[in-house]
C-alpha cells in the first residue's frame, strides 16, 4: 500500500470516530467550547467567536509533554514543522510553517515580539528557552503583522510564561533523567538531564515567582559520521514580580538570563571538529496596565541583549541589542463591539567580529553604528460579535521603517457561526497582508550583505470551517493560500560569489490543514491533526508535502495518565554544498514515522508526580537533514513536585 495513501486512511478513520463517540460519551465536555483565546486580537474572547482556527497549548497539556523541550512540543501542531528539534540537541531550528522559513514566523513571550538582531533572519532561538518555565503556547497560523509588526507573516507563536500561585510560597521542582542516542546505540547510558526548581507566590497585593533550570545532554555526534559527541549544556533564569497597587492599576516587571553552550562539527565536510558556540541572553522588561470602566491601557516595554561566541575555523563574535514598546488601548464599546489603538517601537542593532586571513585579533566587520534600524508603527483593530452569529476581526497598521518607509497592512477575518442542536459549525475567512524587513545581517554583512534589498510582502488567503458536536468532539479544516514577492534569497553570482538579493520571481504557498479532537469515551481522546502543503520548488526544501499528528490520551483513573504519539513525515528534498566538487546539490530525504510513548502517576497526595516517555518506540532510522544525526529509541524518567 502507498504510504501516502495509507496515511490518509488513518485520518480518515480517525474522523469516522465521530459516530462510535456520539454514542460513547455523556458526562465529558470538550475543553475548547468554553477555551479563551487571546492572540488574533488581544482580547479574551471565546474559541467559538473567533475568526480563527488557532491551537492553544494548555498548562495540563504541557504535563503531559515532560521531558521535551518548546520546539519539540510545538512540532505537534498543524502546520508545523521545526526542522533540528529531532537531532542533537544543540542543532538550529528551523521554522517551517506553510511554506515560509525562519524569518516569516515571531515569536511572543508575554504579550511581547522576541527577535535576535544577530541572527540571519533575524529569529529567536526557541531553544533559549526552557519549557518548565511555560505556562501556555497560543499559536496563531497566517499573516499577523496588523497586530504584532514585521515578521508575523506565516505564524505567531505566543508564549506565556508561569505566573505565581495564589499561595504565600508554593515550591516547584522537576528532575528528568534520559538516553540520548541515535538509531545505532544500544548502550541506554544516562545522557540527557534536566533540572529546575522555581519558588512563588502571593503577599496581599505582591506577587513574586523566581524559576532556574539546567539542562546537560551528551552522546550524540552532531554529524551522522562522526564519532565524538557533542555536548550541549544551558543555563536558564527568570525572575517576575508584580503588584496590585489598586483595583485599577497593576505593575509586572520580570528579567531573565539564558545561556547555551552547544558543540558543534564541521558541516562544510561533514566531519568530527572541536566547535563550540556560546549564547548569553539578558532580558529585563516591565508590563503596567490600567483598567478603566470600559477599557484597559497596557504598555509592554522590553531590552534584550544577545552575545554569541562562534569558536571555529572562522572564530566570530555577535552582540546584538533591541528595544521593543508596545502601548495599546483596549476599549468594550459593548459586548459586542472591541477596540484596540496601539503604536508598537523596535529598534535594534547588531555588531560582529572575526579575525582576518592570516591574523589573530578580532576586527570589526559590522558596525553598530551603521547597523541599526527604527520601526514606529500606530496600529488598529476591531472585533464585532453579533448575537446572530456574525463575527468580524479587522485590522489596520502603517509600518514606519527607518530604511523603507512606509508600509501599510492590514486584515479582515469574517467569521459566521451558526448554533444547532448538537452543538455549532463556523465558517471562516480572512484576507491579510504582511510586512517582512531584511535582517541587519542580511543588509550589512560586509561579504554577503546587500543594503539595497527590499522588504519583502506577503498576502494570505484563508477560507475554513469549524464543527463543534457538544460534549463529543472539535474537528476543523482550513484551506490557505500565501503569496510572497521580493523573496530574499542567498544567490550564486558566480565565481564563488554569494550575496543575499530579493528574486524577482513570486511564490505562492498553499495548502490544507485538518484538525480533529474526539472524545472516544469518558476515559479515551483522540487528537489528529493532518497538513498537506503545496510549495514552489524554489521554497520546498525541509518542507513535507504531508505530515501528519495523531495521539490517544488515555485517563486511567485520577492518578495514572498515559499517551500514545504518532507522527509521520512525508518525503523531502534538502541540499548542501560538495565540497569535492564544489556545487550546491539536491537530495532526497526519505518519509519516516515515530512512535512515542507517555505515562505519568501522581503520588504523596497528588503532591509528586512520577513520569515516563520512550521516543521512537521502533527505532526508526532517517535523516531529518542531511548528513546529521537523528534520535534513536529513547528513554526519559522525572517526576516533579510541589512543595
Amino acid at each position: 500500500m502507498n504510504t501516502k495513501t495509507m496515511v490518509f486512511g488513518m485520518l480518515t478513520i480517525g474522523i469516522s470516530t465521530l459516530g462510535f463517540a456520539q454514542q460513547q460519551v455523556d458526562s465529558l465536555k470538550v475543553e475548547q467550547l468554553d477555551e479563551v483565546v487571546v492572540t488574533d486580537s488581544k482580547f479574551k474572547l471565546k474559541r467559538e467567536n473567533s475568526g480563527k482556527v488557532i491551537t492553544k497549548i494548555t498548562q495540563k497539556d504541557l504535563e503531559n509533554f515532560q521531558g521535551k523541550s518548546v520546539a519539540e512540543i510545538i512540532n505537534n501542531t498543524a502546520g508545523i514543522e521545526i526542522n533540528g528539534s529531532r537531532s542533537n540537541a544543540g542543532q538550529n531550528l528551523n521554522y517551517f510553517v506553510r511554506g515560509g522559513r525562519n524569518r516569516q514566523v515571531l515569536i511572543l513571550i508575554d504579550g511581547i515580539a522576541v527577535t535576535d538582531a544577530s541572527q540571519i533572519a533575524n529569529d529567536y532561538d526557541l531553544r533559549l528557552l526552557n519549557a518548565d518555565q511555560v505556562e501556555s503556547i497560543e499559536i496563531l497560523k497566517g499573516a499577523s503583522s496588523t497586530l504584532y509588526g514585521t515578521g508575523a507573516a506565516s505564524a505567531v507563536i505566543n508564549i506565556k510564561l508561569k505566573k505565581a500561585t495564589k499561595d504565600a510560597v508554593a515550591v516547584n521542582l522537576r528532575s528528568t533523567l534520559g538516553t540520548n542516542q541515535s538509531q545505532d546505540d544500544n548502550d541506554y547510558g544516562i545522557e540527557n538531564v534536566l533540572n529546575s526548581v522555581s519558588v512563588n507566590g502571593s503577599l496581599d497585593k505582591f506577587t513574586y515567582l523566581a524559576s532556574f533550570s539546567h539542562q546537560y545532554t551528551d552522546g550524540l555526534s552532531a554529524v551522522s559520521v562522526g564519532e565524538d559527541a557533542d555536548a550541549f549544556n544551558t543555563h536558564n533564569g527568570y525572575l517576575k514580580l508584580g503588584y496590585q497597587f489598586s483595583d485599577s492599576f497593576k505593575l509586572n516587571t520580570y528579567t531573565s538570563f539564558d545561556k547555551i553552550k552547544a558543540e558543534f562539527d564541521d558541516g562544510f565536510n561533514f566531519a568530527d571538529a572541536d566547535n563550540l558556540s556560546t549564547t548569553s541572553q539578558y532580558r529585563i522588561g516591565v508590563s503596567p496596565e490600567f483598567s478603566y470602566k470600559k477599557g484597559s491601557i497596557t504598555m509592554n516595554a522590553a531590552y534584550n541583549n544577545i552575545e554569541r561566541d562562534i569558536q571555529s575555523s572562522f572564530p566570530t563574535q555577535f552582540k546584538s541589542e533591541s528595544f521593543v514598546g508596545d502601548i495599546y488601548n483596549r476599549y468594550n464599546f459593548s459586548d459586542k463591539f472591541y477596540t484596540v489603538l496601539g503604536v508598537n517601537a523596535q529598534q535594534n542593532e547588531i555588531e560582529s567580529f572575526s579575525i582576518p586571513f592570516g591574523g589573530t585579533d578580532f576586527a570589526q566587520d559590522i558596525n553598530s553604528d551603521d547597523a541599526t534600524f527604527i520601526i514606529v508603527d500606530p496600529y488598529a483593530n476591531v472585533v464585532y460579535v453579533s448575537d446572530f452569529g456574525l463575527n468580524i476581526n479587522a485590522g489596520l497598521r502603517l509600518n514606519n521603517h527607518s530604511e523603507y518607509g512606509n508600509h501599510l497592512v492590514y486584515s479582515l477575518n469574517p467569521s459566521f457561526k451558526k448554533d444547532l442542536s448538537f452543538g455549532y459549525i463556523k465558517g471562516l475567512a480572512s484576507y491579510s497582508t504582511a510586512f517582512i524587513a531584511p535582517s541587519l545581517y542580511q543588509l550589512f554583512e560586509p561579504t554577503y550583505g546587500n543594503i539595497d534589498l527590499k522588504p519583502e510582502e506577503n498576502r494570505t488567503i484563508e477560507v475554513g470551517a469549524e464543527v463543534n458536536i457538544k460534549d463529543k468532539a472539535t474537528i476543523s479544516v482550513v484551506y490557505f493560500n500565501r503569496f510572497e514577492e521580493n523573496f530574499v534569497d542567498f544567490v550564486d553570482l558566480g565565481n564563488f560569489v554569494f550575496q543575499y538579493a530579493n528574486t524577482d520571481e513570486d511564490f505562492t504557498a498553499s495548502g490544507i490543514e485538518l484538525v480533529a479532537d474526539v472524545i472516544l469515551t469518558k476515559k479515551l481522546k483522540f487528537l489528529v491533526n493532518g497538513t498537506y502543503t503545496k510549495v514552489e520548488d524554489e521554497l520546498n526544501l525541509r518542507i513535507p508535502e504531508i505530515k501528519v499528528n495523531a495521539a490517544f490520551n488515555y485517563q486511567l483513573d485520577d492518578k495514572t495518565f498515559m499517551s500514545l504519539n504518532y507522527q509521520y513525515n512525508d518525503d523531502r528534498d534538502d541540499a548542501f554544498f560538495n565540497s569535492a566538487t564544489f556545487v550546491s546539490e539536491t537530495v532526497n530525504l526519505k518519509s519516516f514515522s515515530l512512535v512515542d510513548f507517555y505515562i505519568s502517576h501522581k503520588v504523596v497526595n497528588n503532591r509528586m508526580t512520577v513520569f515516563a516517555n520512550i521516543n521512537n518506540i521502533l527505532n526508526e532510522e532517517y535523516e531529518e537533514l542531511f548528513g546529521y544525526t537523528t534520535k534513536g529509541r529513547n528513554i526519559n524518567l522525572g517526576f516533579t513536585l510541589s512543595l
